[in-house]
C-alpha cells in the first residue's frame, strides 16, 4: 500500500484514510490533554469554548472525505473522552446526553451535518429524480442515487451525500431560506445525537412529527413529537 502525505492530508491508495485518521488521533489526544490540564481552573463555558477552538477544528476539517471511514471510530473514542472530562463524568459514563447538554455533535452527526451542507452548496452537481425519470412519486424531488457496487464509491462524498440528504425530514428539505435550513438541520441532529449513520437512517421509524415555529424572523424552535 502506498500513501501520500500533504501538509494537511495523508491519503493511502486504498482510500481507507487509516494514516490520515492516525494523524488526527495524535493531534486530538494533545487537545484532550490540554483540556484536562485546564479543567480545574476553568468554567464549563470556557472548557466548551476550548473544545470548539481545538478539538472541533480537528474533527470537522475535511470530515466529508474521511468521516465515513471505519477508522473514524478512533476519533469518536477520543471525542467522548473529552466530553467526559468537560462534564466531569466517569470514564464509563454514557455520553449521549452529555453531547446534548453541551450542544456538541458526536462525530457521526458532525459528518452528517457537514456533508448535508456540502450537498446544498453544490446542488447543481447533483441530479434530482425528476431529471432522471418521469414517474411521479413521493421521492420525485429527492436527489437521484446513482447505481454503485464499489464500497469505495458508496463511501464517497457524492453517493453518501445524496443518501444522507434524501433522508432528511421533508419539512427540513422544504425550507428555502439557507440560514433557517442550516439551523433546522443542526437542531435536528443535536436533538437526536446520532452515534452512527445506521441510527440516522433508521430514525424515521421513530420520529413522525416535526414542527417548526419561527419567531423574531431569525430564531427557530424545533419541536419533535416522538410517537
Amino acid at each position: 500500500m502506498i500513501w501520500i502525505c500533504a501538509p494537511t492530508w495523508c491519503i493511502d491508495t486504498t482510500l481507507t484514510w487509516k494514516h490520515h485518521i492516525g494523524e488526527l488521533t495524535s493531534r486530538l489526544n494533545k487537545a484532550c490533554y490540554a483540556i484536562r490540564s485546564i479543567k480545574l481552573f476553568m468554567s464549563l463555558d470556557v472548557l466548551r469554548s476550548t473544545y470548539f477552538l481545538y478539538a472541533h477544528s480537528i474533527i470537522s476539517y475535511g470530515i466529508i472525505f474521511w468521516g465515513n471511514s471505519s477508522y473514524s471510530e478512533d476519533i469518536f473514542k477520543i471525542q467522548k473522552r473529552i466530553i467526559r472530562i468537560i462534564m466531569n463524568s466517569s470514564r464509563n459514563a454514557s455520553c449521549w446526553q452529555l453531547f446534548k447538554d453541551l450542544n456538541i455533535l458526536p462525530i457521526w452527526s458532525q459528518y452528517t451535518y457537514s456533508i448535508i451542507l456540502f450537498v446544498t452548496k453544490n446542488k447543481e452537481q447533483f441530479l434530482s429524480n425528476s431529471q432522471v425519470h418521469k414517474i411521479n412519486t413521493r421521492q420525485t424531488f429527492d436527489l437521484y442515487v446513482p447505481t454503485a457496487d464499489l464500497t469505495v464509491y458508496q463511501k464517497g462524498v457524492y453517493y453518501s451525500g445524496t443518501k444522507i440528504y434524501n433522508h432528511l425530514p421533508t419539512s427540513i428539505k422544504d425550507l428555502s431560506d439557507d440560514n433557517k435550513f442550516k439551523l433546522a438541520v443542526k437542531r435536528y441532529l443535536l436533538h437526536n445525537s446520532f452515534y452512527s449513520l445506521e441510527e440516522y437512517f433508521n430514525n424515521s421509524n421513530f420520529i413522525h412529527i416535526i414542527t417548526y415555529t419561527y419567531f423574531n424572523h431569525s430564531n427557530l424552535i424545533v419541536n419533535a413529537a416522538i410517537l
